[in-house]
């Protein structure tokens, strides 16, 4: 009896804890759920999101094409633009060369009317002699026999068919003489034009010229004053020359002070003159650099045209400095190879280093 009642009693404490491995599993599958249903509503919002980029993206490309499709037909616009203004001026071109021409051709065209019109006038020559001669045979033969009158008619045959011939020869040499009258006029008349048009563009360029000298001459003559008769600073034909010793050390190309102030006469002079000179006179200050026979060599200036060179650009760049317009101006470099003195004495060496400026036209 008392071991029935403790195997009753074992039986019955299994189920609680049954019902709790129940429970927890029941607890366990809801959960699992939960999570699925939130991980599939989070899936669905960001799929949606994914959607809603795509569909923009995909506008941004619709109207990437759009735009890469104007971008096309402008540029296909302007090919077409520009392949017409080629030809239009292609066109030009050739209007202009056949212009220029058309005088050349027109001395041969001439040339040849008047060889056909002398012919023609020895054709007409011809056809009125044996007019002539053809009359004289119809009226010898007006009273011969049938056969004399059959070669009559027949001769009057060929004096209507010769008359037909001189008429169309005197219509012919009328259209000759007229088209070289027209040629003639028409040549007389380029040729007046050319004769006047050259005589107009000479007149121009004579008094530009003359315009330019006398600048020029002005230009010389203030600086002339304002530097003063010094022995190291003369004028040579159109050119006004520095020795180089004035402007530089030896072997250097720097202005030194001394240099710096004759040079700034040089720009303030230039700058006086220049503002009267009208802006369709092109002319341009040469600065040119010369030195004598001796030869230099050194890492700055591997040769005298190296150290002629840069003494004319340290001239330019300092009238720069003083408000010469860089258009205006020009640096050259000679070397020792535009000698004006063939010795090769100290004095001769000393004239050929310098600096020449040449005020000139373009």
């Amino acid at each position: 009896m008392a071991a029935s009642l403790r195997r009753q009693r074992r039986t019955f404490d299994i189920w609680p804890g049954f019902v709790d491995a129940l429970a927890t599993l029941l607890i366990i599958v809801l959960f699992l759920l939960m999570v699925f249903t939130v991980a599939q509503n989070f899936l669905s919002q960001a799929l949606v999101g994914s959607n809603n980029a795509l569909d923009r993206l995909n506008k941004q490309v619709a109207e990437l094409a759009q735009m890469l499709s104007l971008e096309q037909r402008a540029a296909a616009d302007l090919r077409r633009t520009l392949a017409v203004l080629s030809d239009e001026l292609r066109q030009s071109n050739a209007a202009r060369d056949n212009v220029a021409s058309q005088l050349a051709e027109l001395m041969p065209e001439r040339d040849a009317l008047n060889d056909r019109l002398r012919r023609a006038a020895g054709s007409l020559a011809a056809a009125e002699a044996r007019l002539k001669e053809l009359d004289a045979r119809a009226g010898a033969s007006a009273q011969a026999l049938t056969e004399e009158q059959k070669l009559s008619a027949e001769a009057r045959a060929q004096v209507e068919l010769l008359n037909q011939q001189l008429a169309a020869l005197r219509i012919q040499l009328a259209r000759i003489a007229a088209a070289l009258g027209a040629s003639e006029a028409k040549a007389t008349e380029q040729q007046v034009q050319i004769v006047d048009l050259g005589k107009r563009l000479n007149a121009a360029l004579a008094e530009k010229v003359e315009e330019l000298a006398r600048y020029r001459s002005e230009f010389f003559g203030r600086l002339r004053e304002a530097l003063g008769n010094r022995p190291d600073i003369r004028i040579v034909g159109d050119r006004f020359v520095f020795q180089s010793e004035v402007l530089f050390l030896s072997g250097s190309a720097e202005l030194q002070p001394t240099g710096r102030e004759q040079i700034a006469r040089v720009g303030r002079t230039l700058l006086e003159i220049s503002a009267k000179i009208p802006p369709d006179i092109k002319w341009v200050l040469r600065v040119d650099g010369h030195t004598d026979r001796v030869p230099i060599k050194n890492f700055q200036f591997p040769s005298n045209w190296e150290l002629s060179t840069a003494r004319a650009i340290s001239v330019v760049k300092y009238l720069i400095e003083l408000g010469i317009p860089p258009e205006r101006l020009a640096a050259t470099g000679f070397g020792e190879f535009q000698a004006i003195e063939p010795g090769t004495d100290e004095v001769a060496y000393r004239r050929n280093r310098r600096i020449e400026l040449k005020f000139t036209d373009l």
